[in-house]
């Protein structure tokens, strides 16, 4: 006796489980049960699993009866002269819609030339197996799986142009490309999801070949012609946002220039760029930390009359500032108010990107880099006919990846530019003889290699190498968003060691496996002052062993145990006291032994 689950609720038991599924499918395919139930049989646990709830990702199928698909030509036709409808192929059950358990009780062809007898449903498209963002990668069937999934991911980091009305919008963050194009290999995919009018990358000449060791594990190499004109060009917009709340006892915040009074005044150089009012004015170039908004906020939980009594000021300068370590032009200022009556203002910034050394590019198939080196054109190499690459990426990170669809993606971007066409990299769907033809009537080589001559000693390239167009994207990851260093700076209340992040000027860990390489060179003094960001001096009782009391009102400097006087200074890191002091917490003794004067 088989169990039975309906959205994961026991309702009963059946003996023969196999055939009560087959008749609840032929019912709903009689339309006697909803559409959207999905029935699964689980073998190993003989369970009949039957989903109706909502929240179930589910795919359309075209059904296959005794060897044959049920989306005969005539109905293709009928769909084509809107003689038919999509609804009308589900309601007349040529088209079901399968969850992922009952897809486990299916056998599916991808094509309709490969159905058997044994098949269930047949694939509406090959290329329906993938995910929308794998099925806009070029050639994918030629590549690794792992490729896919790394170039799917990277399709969603690109920068391009994701909406038109950015000038409209105040998002926190944006990142426009200035000169996107459609990819000259791309799938159907393409069109389908409207990427052909939001494209996201650039076509570019690509040779794959080593220079002088600049693109080893990765890196690439960049005309800077090509950059001049263009290549990889970018605005990044951050919004800031600003407002003037109002609080108890009439209180509130005033935007304008601060006082030179007001506490924590930072100094008029760094109020310049502000008008009358306080605000920064549209097309004004502002530095990292410069100040936006000015405003000042009362000092909060203090009275009116604690104030005047203490004869402290009631302002402090809170004023709005661009983020530490951007820099930009302001594109626009909005005024506005909350839900509360607030006074409300957003400030977005625009700064201009060009890619530099370190930035991250990448291909559609999984093939990331930094720019490793941005060359002068007339150093970089060329052709006989005097074409010169805009990239160049090293060829050992082909054979292990085997990325082979990039390989044809160059050839087949080239045979496209060549004829004046786009070609189809659809999964599935291209013959590699017809990109091999195209090309050779353009008058290339049907491999895409061509003779390559040095462009700084002007020698020729011994070896043949492969040139041609691939479609790269410039990822949202750039360089000057992540460079970091810092000296002295901020420490982190609790254990006095240096704050972690570069938002909150932090350092930058040494840690356990830096701390090794120090100690396998013997650097003892290096490795001391390495791990000494926290050092403190702390009195210890040479009797006890433990902290000693500093009473400040009379002077005097005692041990709690013992009330000894005996007390010495130890130098330590302040996270060690912070042990010993926890350790205390939880009733350990913990005893340091002063080595005597």
């Amino acid at each position: 006796m088989g169990r039975i689950y309906i959205d994961g609720k026991f309702v009963g038991m059946h003996k023969d489980l196999i055939t009560l599924r087959e008749s609840l499918i032929a019912k709903r395919r009689k339309n006697a049960l909803p559409k959207s139930t999905n029935i699964a049989y689980i073998k190993d646990r003989d369970e009949l699993i039957i989903n109706l709830g909502s929240g179930r990702v589910r795919r359309p199928l075209v059904v296959v009866e005794n060897g044959k698909s049920k989306l005969t030509d005539d109905i293709l036709e009928k769909i084509e002269k809107k003689e038919m409808t999509w609804q009308d192929a589900i309601d007349n059950n040529i088209i079901e819609y399968i969850d992922a358990e009952e897809e486990e009780n299916t056998y599916i062809a991808l094509k309709n030339e490969d159905i058997t007898k044994d098949h269930t449903h047949v694939e509406l498209d090959s290329l329906l197996i993938l995910g929308l963002t794998a099925s806009l990668l070029p050639y994918p069937e030629k590549n690794r799986g792992d490729r896919l999934n790394y170039g799917a991911r990277m399709v969603v980091q690109s920068t391009g142009i994701p909406y038109e009305n950015y000038h409209l919008r105040d998002d926190t963050t944006g990142q426009l490309l200035v000169y996107p194009q459609v990819p000259m290999a791309q799938t159907q995919t393409t069109t389908a999801s409207g990427l052909s009018h939001h494209p996201a990358g650039h076509n570019l000449v690509v040779a794959l070949m080593p220079f002088y060791g600049y693109n080893i594990e990765d890196a690439i190499i960049v005309n800077k012609a090509s950059l001049d004109r263009g290549l990889g060009r970018s605005f990044f917009f951050r919004t800031y946002n600003t407002e003037a709340r109002r609080y108890w006892g009439g209180q509130e915040d005033e935007i304008g220039l601060p006082e030179a009074s007001v506490r924590g005044f930072k100094s008029d150089e760094e109020y310049a760029d502000l008008g009358p009012e306080g605000i920064v004015m549209p097309e004004t170039f502002v530095n990292g930390n410069g100040v936006l908004v000015g405003k000042t906020s009362p000092l909060r939980f203090l009275g009116v009359q604690k104030e005047i009594r203490m004869g402290m000021n009631n302002k402090r300068e809170n004023s709005l500032t661009v983020k530490k370590g951007e820099e930009g032009t302001v594109e626009k200022v909005i005024f506005s108010e909350d839900g509360e009556g607030n006074r409300l203002i957003k400030v977005t910034v625009r700064e201009h990107k060009v890619p530099e050394v370190g930035d991250k590019i990448a291909s559609r198939h999984g093939q990331k880099g930094v720019v490793g080196l941005v060359v002068p054109e007339e150093d970089m190499p060329f052709t006989a006919s005097g074409v010169t690459p805009d990239i160049i990426i090293n060829p050992h990170a082909i054979p292990s990846r085997m990325t082979v669809g990039q390989l044809l993606e160059i050839v087949a971007g080239k045979a496209g530019a060549m004829a004046g066409k786009t070609m189809d990299a659809t999964a599935f769907k291209t013959s590699e003889k017809t990109i091999r033809e195209t090309l050779k009537k353009s008058g290339f080589k049907d491999d895409g290699k061509e003779t390559l001559y040095n462009g700084i000693t002007g020698e020729k390239v011994e070896s043949q190498i492969l040139i041609g167009i691939g479609y790269y994207q410039r990822l949202y990851h750039v360089v000057s968003h992540k460079m970091h260093a810092r000296s002295r700076g901020p420490v982190a209340l609790l254990t006095k060691q240096p704050t972690e992040g570069r938002s909150k000027e932090g350092g930058l860990r040494f840690g356990e496996m830096e701390k090794d390489c120090l100690v396998a060179h013997g650097a003892a003094a290096t490795l001391k002052e390495r791990f000494g960001s926290d050092k403190t001096t702390i009195k210890i009782c040479k009797k006890c062993g433990i902290t000693a009391i500093n009473d400040k009102i009379k002077g005097k400097i005692s041990c709690p145990l013992c009330k000894g006087t005996e007390v010495v200074d130890v130098d330590m890191n302040y996270a060690f006291k912070l042990l010993l002091d926890e350790l205390k917490c939880m009733y350990v003794y913990p005893q340091i032994v002063a080595e005597k004067d």
